[in-house]
């Protein structure tokens, strides 16, 4: 069936199409009997307002862009993301806002979006994931003139909008948390190093083991499964840690499987602990030790200060939470 059209509709209702478009957008310009007569026609006729021409025309698009810059995989197995959606989202809905998510394969083409998102009117702001040491993105979405609020520390945020939780205490407390357990020999298996707060917990760990006398490793991966369970792997088969501190739940569930695959046993030969605290963590067996937050609450509370922002608030950083050490049954005393 054809599109109908606003051409359409003044010629039944017998007015011109700029007092089609006053009635339809509500819009002053127009007697309220004829836009009334206006609405009627529309309704009638079944008209559908075409969304495309209205965002490129429109002040405000009611549209937030959010551009993650992942395999389509790794997406579909991380639980951060699906619970930090489930946030943003919760608040876009009772503001009958929308969220734009773009699934893309690297940082240029995340710049890219942005150029095309800016170009076409497509979003009234973003939301900044993953950032990086001096992260090219902040310069462009300046220059672009596009509202952002990052996700991510001051320190990374270059006086931008941001929302952040506090990665040093956590890792400072993660790692005094194996030390009181007795362990000496530690293992970190981090995300990738380029990502802002990935590098934030490098520092921390490293501090906290120097003060602690601590033995340590690192292993940098990708945040996968598969990372995860290749660097546990690579650990246990040389340096033997008798604890390892994962960067995500998902890697730590896949090294967790990797440790009985060697014959091993948690706690008893190695102590593991994950951070952000998915279901995953309380369906393990056994149960692993997390630094735990709300991810949830922690989108919704992105998308809160993105919309007040756009309200003219001034950038501010936010401190969301620093997130808690939970023990569970993966934490005991070193074997022997």
């Amino acid at each position: 069936m054809a599109r109908v059209t606003i051409k359409e509709i003044a010629r039944r209702a017998g007015v011109s199409k700029g007092a089609v478009s006053y009635a339809l957008n509500n819009q002053p310009g127009v007697s309220e009997a004829t836009r009334a007569r206006v609405r009627k026609v529309a309704e009638e006729l079944e008209w559908a307002p075409n969304w495309a021409a209205r965002q490129l025309s429109a002040a405000r698009s009611e549209t937030f862009g959010l551009v993650l810059a992942r395999t389509a995989k790794t997406l579909s197995e991380e639980p951060f993301y699906m619970g930090f959606v489930g946030g943003v989202q919760s608040v876009l809905a009772g503001k009958s806002y929308a969220l734009a998510l773009q699934v893309v394969a690297d940082l240029p083409e995340e710049m890219a979006t942005y150029r095309k998102w800016a170009a076409e009117r497509r979003v009234d702001g973003v939301i900044v994931v993953d950032l990086r040491v001096d992260d090219p993105r902040i310069s462009l979405l300046r220059k672009l003139g596009v509202p952002a609020v990052l996700v991510g520390d001051p320190s990374l945020a270059d006086g931008m909008a941001c929302v952040w939780t506090d990665g040093t205490s956590a890792m400072t407390a993660a790692v005094e948390h194996v030390a009181s357990l007795g362990h000496r020999s530690v293992a970190r298996v981090a995300g990738t190093p380029e990502h802002g707060h990935v590098w934030i917990r490098d520092q921390a760990f490293a501090a906290a083991s120097r003060r602690l006398h601590l033995d340590v490793q690192v292993r940098h991966t990708d945040f996968s499964a598969e990372g995860g369970a290749a660097a546990t792997r690579e650990l246990l088969s040389t340096v033997k840690p008798t604890a390892i501190i994962y960067d995500n739940d998902l890697m730590a569930v896949a090294g967790l499987g990797v440790v009985h695959r060697h014959g091993l046993r948690s706690p008893h030969d190695v102590t593991l602990v994950a951070w952000d605290d998915s279901t995953l963590c309380r369906h393990t067996h056994p149960t692993l030790t997390a630094m735990s937050h709300n991810i949830v609450a922690y989108g919704a509370e992105v998308a809160s200060r993105l919309l007040d922002l756009l309200k003219g608030a001034r950038p501010q950083a936010h401190l969301y939470s620093t997130p808690l050490l939970i023990v569970r049954d993966s934490s005991g005393p070193p074997p022997g």
